[in-house]
C-alpha cells in the first residue's frame, strides 16, 4: 500500500467524521446547558441519574458512565449536591457504597432544561437524519459503544 493510499484510507475518513461531528455537536449544544447554569458534565450526570432505577445511581457506576475517576465523580456529585440537585444516599446493604440520588430540585431543573435541550438535539442531531438514518446511527453507535466501553451501561440494581 502506498503512502497516498494510507492517507486516503476510508477508516481515517470515518473516524475523522465521527470526531468532527462530536465536537461540532457539543459546540451547538453547549449554549443550552450553559443558559440553565449547568456544564455538559452536570447535565450528563443528572440525565444518567434521572434515567436510572429509582432515580439513583451507584457512585461507582456514575464514575464509569461519565469516565471520571473516583475523586472526579466525588467532586461532581459534591458540586451537584451543594446546588441541591442530587443527594448522596448510603446503600443500606453495604454502608461502604453510596448512590447519587436525584432530588426534587434536580428533577425540576431537568424539567426546565430538557425542552430547550431536546429542541437543540432535534435541530442539530436527530432532525438532520431520516428515520432510517437515525435507526442505523443508533444501532451502529450501540455496537461501537458495547465493544469499546461496555461498562457505560452499568446501572445500580434496584434494592
Amino acid at each position: 500500500m502506498s503512502v497516498r493510499e494510507l492517507f486516503d484510507d476510508h477508516r481515517l475518513t470515518t473516524s475523522g467524521l465521527l470526531f468532527e461531528a462530536h465536537s461540532g455537536l457539543l459546540a451547538k449544544l453547549e449554549p443550552t446547558w450553559k443558559a440553565h447554569g449547568l456544564s455538559g458534565l452536570d447535565l450528563n450526570a443528572l440525565l444518567r441519574v434521572s434515567r436510572s432505577p429509582r432515580q439513583r445511581l451507584r457512585m461507582t457506576d456514575l464514575a464509569t458512565q461519565t469516565e471520571l475517576s473516583t475523586s472526579g465523580v466525588t467532586r461532581l456529585v459534591d458540586r451537584l449536591a451543594a446546588a441541591g440537585l442530587v443527594e448522596r444516599v448510603l446503600d443500606p446493604a453495604d454502608r461502604r457504597s453510596s448512590y447519587a440520588a436525584l432530588t426534587d430540585a434536580g428533577a425540576e431543573r431537568l424539567a426546565e432544561v430538557l425542552p430547550d435541550y431536546l429542541d437543540a438535539l432535534e435541530r442539530w442531531l436527530t432532525g438532520l437524519l431520516t428515520p432510517e438514518q437515525l435507526d442505523g446511527l443508533v444501532a451502529g453507535l450501540r455496537v461501537i459503544r458495547d465493544a469499546t466501553n461496555p461498562s457505560a451501561t452499568a446501572i445500580a440494581e434496584s434494592s
